[in-house]
């Protein structure tokens, strides 16, 4: 079977006509190239195994134009999917090299086209992966491509699809595309979706109070330390307010006393704190 290649624009052409000049292998010829790769990893082999089907790749990778990407990036990415079948392929299964290859031409395309779709995840998991290459083709059976569905045909659809209506609509919403901030608002006189946007900032007032807040809380909890004794503030300042508190055992060894009293200093300077602390936190 020869593929069907697609010409769409000069360089797609030119690439076209430049694999056209490595010739299809018959079932024989394969064969013989994917056993000597697999034995022997002739390298020659699987480079003649590899140019032979770049042609099925092209195929393959014009069934994802309608994703807005540049065609010859998704060949680029089934021509490593195609490597990667060429690497794997076991010709003593009974099967064609280029029946095992599509699967891993597809996966790598699909991936290119998920990670480059949107600034947003499309997906993350099996399922939502599945529905944004299904979605289209639900979506074209139901209604025409360029309307909106009802109701009821985005139930029918999600559920030709196995998954919940509420999942059907958040992947239409995340395929609408991403539009940029600085886009200008139809009909709004020249205002952009940034000038749409609330500033969720504090303003003057409330950094100010903040600013207060922070201010007498930092002079409640030094009070609070001043309540300490020199061994009890040690305790606190390097077991429960340093970056890398030190162990039990550490100041045991630094006031040769044992870990169980470092422990009960170190409850009772809590404690302290906390009762100096608490009508600030019933404030």
């Amino acid at each position: 079977m020869v593929a069907q290649l697609p010409v769409v624009t000069d360089s797609l052409r030119l690439y076209v006509n430049e694999i056209r000049r490595f010739p299809l292998l018959s079932e024989e010829e394969e064969q013989r190239h994917a056993i000597s790769f697999f034995e022997e990893k002739n390298l020659a082999a699987a480079h003649t195994l590899i140019t032979s089907n770049l042609r099925f790749v092209v195929k393959v990778a014009y069934e994802f134009r309608h994703y807005g990407l540049k065609m010859l990036d998704l060949i680029q990415e089934g021509n490593i999917g195609l490597m990667m079948a060429v690497r794997k392929f076991n010709p003593y299964k009974g099967v064609r090299l280029i029946s095992y290859a599509v699967w891993w031409i597809k996966a790598y395309i699909q991936n290119h086209i998920i990670s480059s779709w949107s600034l947003l995840k499309i997906g993350t998991t099996q399922a939502q992966r599945k529905l944004f290459f299904k979605l289209r083709q639900a979506k074209s059976s139901l209604a025409g491509m360029n309307d909106e569905l009802n109701g009821e045909e985005t139930v029918s659809a999600a559920q030709s699809l196995h998954v919940t209506e509420q999942e059907f609509s958040e992947m239409e919403q995340r395929m609408q595309g991403d539009c940029s901030l600085d886009a200008e608002i139809p009909g709004s006189e020249g205002a952009t979706a940034l000038e749409s946007l609330a500033d969720s900032r504090l303003n003057q007032e409330e950094l100010l109070a903040d600013f207060q807040e922070n201010h007498n809380l930092q002079k409640k909890v030094a009070e609070a330390v001043s309540t300490l004794n020199e061994k009890e503030r040690y305790i606190i300042e390097k077991r429960i307010t340093a970056d890398d508190p030190l162990t039990l055992q550490e100041i045991a060894s630094h006031f040769s006393i044992s870990r169980e009293r470092v422990r009960q200093i170190e409850e009772g300077a809590l404690r302290k704190a906390k009762q100096a602390l608490l009508p600030l936190l019933a404030a």
